[in-house]
């Protein structure tokens, strides 16, 4: 059962994944035809301009999780690379209950409240001609921690798992 858990996180995680990377190209041929415009024809936009801080954010928030599975998250390598797969798991078990799990939890409770006044009141940008719906954006806050959350506790399954198998 806790294997299917994990299997279903990450095949969640690839999926954000791989629409975070969907909207990192949405975001570079964006900025390249703002860019086109600005200066070839001296126009610009304000919502396009939001719309690639927008992009930008998705690609960071939807890609948590992702970069988790994929294990492509900062470390001390240096130490880990000289540990047995056995104390790796280990750290990894230790790390992702004690620090991730709760870190993602404690953001998903604090931000709660934060996105529902936004979506209370309807927020948009605060700039004249700027992308009406923020709190759509906003939202990407405790859904991202969520499912980081979710992936840390597959990651600490696969970590368990290995510590059964015998490192």
């Amino acid at each position: 059962m806790l294997s299917g858990f994990a299997a279903l996180a990450e095949r969640i995680s690839h999926a954000c994944g791989h629409f975070a990377g969907w909207l990192a190209v949405a975001c570079v041929l964006l900025v390249f035809g703002l860019v086109l415009v600005r200066y070839g024809l001296g126009l610009g936009s304000i919502a396009a301009q939001e719309a690639v801080l927008w992009l930008h954010a998705g690609v960071f928030l939807l890609g948590l999780n992702w970069t988790l599975a994929r294990d492509g998250h900062v470390r001390v390598d240096l130490y880990r690379s000289r540990w047995s797969k056995r104390t790796q798991a280990w750290v990894d078990l230790v790390g992702l209950l004690a620090l991730v799990v709760p870190f993602c939890l404690f953001t998903v409770w604090i931000s709660a409240e934060y996105v529902a006044e936004s979506w209370r009141i309807g927020e948009s940008s605060r700039e004249p001609g700027g992308l009406p719906a923020l709190y759509l954006l906003k939202s990407l806050i405790p859904l991202s921690f969520g499912l980081l959350a979710v992936q840390a506790l597959a990651s600490a399954v696969r970590a368990a798992a290995t510590l059964r198998a015998g490192g």
